[in-house]
């Protein structure tokens, strides 16, 4: 996230919990490398292992990647994807929906035999409520709902009006976040819809949800452990008894899924992947993470990095696929900021080549002669196995060779955002990721916008671009959609401040029996998809 990605959860996001000591083993399977040989008299049973980021797991506070994947066991939503596939939302609670011309109204008829794990049935009266809530408790997750007005329309339809175009919204609302709650039970356990709701330590003990599973126990350090909803509704039953997963380091969590102490490995980089063995599968493929480097336009910050014929050197100057080498397998150059596999995204053949010639031809007409400048990035943090330390000595060195000396300044993650929060740094190496899968999220890179102004990049910059921007997001059908947003990062590539470089690997380790594992940009797994052979 480009630190804010997830707006008010920049912070957690980017500092994944890193905790020692003995980690709580229960309900481990038996030490078999199949998931199956988990059974046993409790069932069968699926272990996890993962990193945690992990605050809640109430569905309108939660929004660090470890609750939204307990979350969407857990809590249904109104909309979903369908595995892998994040270009159409498509029905889950409710069974259609519709967006008005003008993008502002949308329109959802609600499934009448869904039901909640105590066997209630799932209400318009619950939906209002549990999308209220989230908006109006001001938890990290509100922004989700900015703006939109809830209606109960009748008793089998729900109503969201934007007073703006809000065509993203049916991208918006598979988020776990956005999970619809069982109103009576979440209100007799301190919910409102208000700052005051006293619900977060029930719904960290208990679910009050519709999903395919329920929450056993829940420790914020160690483990979570899920069990089967028996009364799940949904036509694909649960296929495992019990789901723990567990809070295990990534070197940890490659010997206990080389051993069979855990069926599925999520945070594992591309080198401890390489030769896997053992009958294990390796799920390889593009993270939504864009990498990117940005290039300070105040030039009280740097009379340098706001020249524009500069900024056109570091671009022409950078060897991408030299990045992508570091990166490792599954990682992508990105053609734009908007990843590649969502609406909107550049084509791989309009990704920047590197021009060592045209670089040094740039820096000429640019005026300023031997220029140094400062690189600024996190230093103890890493994405997907990525650390950012040997990116930034691969751009010191591609960008001497064109007669640009950088000085490369790791920084402490607190350190490094309070500079790139503050607009301070004059080149700075930083990652976005979604909040939602949806083009619009990227708008934020534009003149005047959050991390726009990160780059110091101030509204009134770019009017072209800017005008841009305002006609993507009025737009409403995915063609003009589509076509705007493609328009927005050919400009932006053009003429901004920012530098597309990498989408890194998403490495997932599974023992061979695992079945239905898709990564996803969102909840990064679904666990109900999980089987056995």
């Amino acid at each position: 996230m480009a630190l804010r990605s997830r707006r008010r959860r920049a912070t957690t996001a980017l500092l994944p919990v890193v905790l020692t000591g003995a980690l709580a083993l229960a309900a481990c399977s038996s030490g078999g490398s199949s998931a199956t040989q988990g059974q046993s008299s409790a069932g069968k049973t699926l272990v996890i292992d993962t990193s945690f980021d992990l605050k809640t797991a109430d569905p309108g506070r939660t929004y660090e990647p470890t609750g939204l994947i307990v979350d969407k066991a857990t809590y249904d939503t109104l909309l979903t994807f369908e595995g892998a596939d994040v270009t159409k939302p498509v029905p889950s609670l409710a069974e259609s929906y519709e967006m008005s011309p003008d993008g502002k109204k949308l329109t959802l008829k609600l499934r009448k035999d869904a039901t909640f794990a105590d066997g209630s049935p799932v209400t318009a009266q619950d939906v209002f409520f549990s999308l209220s809530r989230v908006r109006d408790m001001k938890g990290t997750p509100s922004f989700l709902l900015d703006g939109v007005e809830v209606e109960e329309t009748d008793d089998s339809t729900i109503t969201l009006t934007s007073k703006e175009p809000n065509p993203a919204l049916p991208y918006i609302l598979p988020n776990p976040a956005l999970g619809i709650l069982n109103s009576k039970v979440a209100k007799e356990n301190g919910a409102t819809a208000n700052p005051d709701d006293k619900a977060e330590q029930y719904l960290n003990s208990a679910s009050a949800g519709s999903g395919p599973y329920t929450i056993e126990s829940f420790n914020v350090s160690s483990q979570v452990v899920l069990k089967k909803n028996d009364k799940y509704w949904g036509a694909k039953k649960p296929f495992y008894d019990k789901v723990v997963i567990r809070n295990v380091e990534s070197a940890t969590q490659k010997l206990n899924v080389q051993r069979g102490d855990s069926q599925v490995a999520l945070n594992l980089s591309g080198d401890q992947v390489s030769g896997m063995g053992g009958g294990l599968q390796v799920k390889r493929t593009t993270s939504a993470y864009v990498f990117f480097l940005l290039a300070n336009q105040d030039p009280g910050v740097s009379k340098v990095t706001s020249n524009a014929k500069f900024v056109e050197a570091l671009r022409k100057g950078i060897d991408y696929t030299g990045l992508l080498e570091l990166a490792g397998e599954g990682s992508t150059q990105a053609a734009g900021i908007i990843p590649s596999m969502f609406l909107g995204a550049l084509p791989a053949d309009q990704a920047t080549k590197r021009d060592v010639e045209g670089a040094k031809a740039a820096l000429k007409e640019s005026g300023v002669a031997n220029p140094t400048v400062k690189l600024e990035y996190p230093s103890e943090l890493t994405v997907n196995g990525l650390s950012f330390q040997p990116l930034a000595e691969r751009i010191q060195a591609n960008l001497k060779e064109v007669g640009i000396t950088v000085e490369i300044t790791p920084a402490p993650v607190t350190t490094a955002l309070d500079n790139y929060r503050n607009g301070k740094e004059e080149l700075g190496l930083w990652y976005w990721g979604p909040d939602f899968p949806d083009p619009s999220n990227y708008l934020s890179f534009l003149p005047g916008k959050l991390v726009g102004l990160r780059a110091g990049w101030k509204a009134g910059a770019d009017k072209e671009l800017e005008a841009a921007g305002e006609k993507a997001a009025a737009s409403v059908t995915d063609d003009d959609r589509k076509q705007a947003y493609t328009d927005v990062q050919t400009k932006l590539n053009a003429s901004g401040p920012f530098i597309p470089l990498i989408q890194p690997g998403q490495n997932i380790v599974t023992a061979g029996s695992v079945t239905g594992l898709e990564y996803h940009p969102v909840w990064t797994i679904n666990v109900a998809d999980l089987g056995a052979k």
